[in-house]
């Protein structure tokens, strides 16, 4: 499904997807988004990276509009983020979302969290959405645990249902926040081999994680923040081995050697 819709809208528009420009974002005296100037062109996987505190999450809420900004624009497919509404509904449909936490509904089956916003936001046919979500359930690899209940899953199915969730809505660009960072170190990587997958099959994304492994191996950029601030982006083989700013030499140094 996903596929066919990303290289039909690569043609038709190439280039860049996602532009924060000038990006101030203010909680109280602290200043946790600073300036930021950010391209992400269709098809790139960006993994934002930096120490804990430095406004990785922030800059990732802020696509969506979890987080307003005091300054600056952002921009979706060359459409400024609207306010609130109907439009806003229809953004965040376009900008799949994977938290932390799988924010999935307890109440209802894992088939049925894949359908809800297709049938509620999209206005899909029922019995195409249950077949759209079957689809992406066996893409993530959970397709027999479609009738169980969220609960019922271990916390890297769940979390694969997520996955499926926000592909669900064929968004234009999927945002990771530290996908993996409340899971078991078992359940770690069935995730990010989804992940994987779906930056080989041409999927735009923002993914903020402490997977360094994943980012040497699925981004095209990477983007180290510290301080609110972007202090450095380069491709991950030239970040990861030849580092250009001390604060990215400082924060590889405690992380890779231990």
């Amino acid at each position: 499904m996903t596929e066919v819709s990303v290289a039909k809208e690569d043609a038709a528009a190439p280039g860049e997807l996602v532009v924060l420009k000038s990006v101030n974002k203010h909680f109280g005296a602290l200043h946790v988004l600073q300036d930021i100037d950010l391209t992400i062109e269709r098809g790139e996987v960006v993994v934002v990276i930096g120490p804990s505190g430095s406004g990785k999450s922030t800059l990732c809420r802020t696509i969506n509009r979890l987080e307003t900004i005091d300054a600056g624009t952002i921009t979706i497919d060359g459409k400024p983020l609207p306010q609130e509404g109907k439009e806003l509904a229809r953004l965040r449909a376009d900008v799949g979302m994977v938290f932390q936490s799988f924010n999935l509904f307890a109440h209802k089956t894992v088939l049925q969290n894949v359908m809800l916003g297709q049938v509620k936001v999209r206005k899909a046919d029922k019995k195409k959405a249950e077949a759209n979500a079957r689809l992406l359930l066996d893409r993530v690899g959970v397709a027999s645990q479609a009738d169980k209940y969220p609960a019922q899953l271990s916390g890297g199915q769940q979390q694969r249902v997520a996955i499926a969730r926000a592909l669900a809505m064929n968004p234009k660009v999927m945002l990771f926040d530290e996908p993996t960072s409340a899971l078991d170190p078992e359940m770690i990587n069935e995730v990010l081999e989804v992940m994987q997958q779906l930056a080989r099959d041409g999927m735009t994304m923002i993914v903020v994680t402490h997977e360094m492994g994943f980012a040497r191996s699925a981004a095209n950029r990477v983007v180290f923040m510290a301080d609110g601030r972007i202090v450095e982006q380069a491709a991950p083989d030239q970040f990861f081995s030849n580092p250009r700013s001390d604060r990215a030499k400082d924060f590889l140094s405690k992380i890779l050697h231990h």
